[in-house]
């Protein structure tokens, strides 16, 4: 994973430097910007996630965090820990849960990963069109 995190990051900026790239040297098609932006969303929703993947096998201060009783006094029933989606929880008696891996994480993670999908499947939409206008046309 962290070899994973590694190349990830590498790649988002690798990425960024080809966007700024091809912006500051137009023109350039919409589809080949499309399809820079699409592993750049990938490979930042991935690093997001092994950064949480991480800190959930990691711990860090969890599950000492977690108290034995909540503020209803509910005593501590389990502690909760996974990997899709990224959560470390304490459980308590009552059902309430103290989340210590933050949602925005995985939210990031979701949006990302999705904008890659749009993109890549924008781009590919894109050039073949592109490709089949005679070019005496608009």
């Amino acid at each position: 994973m962290g070899l994973l995190l590694l190349i990830s990051v590498a790649a988002v900026a690798a990425c960024i430097l080809v966007i700024v790239l091809m912006l500051m040297n137009p023109p350039r098609s919409v589809s080949r910007i499309c399809s820079v932006l699409a592993p750049a969303f990938g490979f930042s929703a991935t690093a997001v996630y092994c950064y949480g993947w991480f800190s959930v096998t990691l711990g860090g201060p969890f599950p000492e965090v977690c108290e034995d009783a909540n503020a209803f006094g509910a005593r501590l029933a389990s502690l909760r820990q996974d990997y899709w989606p990224l959560r470390n929880a304490c459980v308590y008696s009552d059902g309430s849960t103290v989340e210590h891996v933050s949602m925005a994480i995985n939210v990031f993670v979701h949006v990302s990963a999705g904008l890659a999908v749009v993109l890549a499947c924008a781009a590919v939409f894109l050039y073949r069109r592109a490709r089949h206008i005679p070019e005496g046309t608009s």
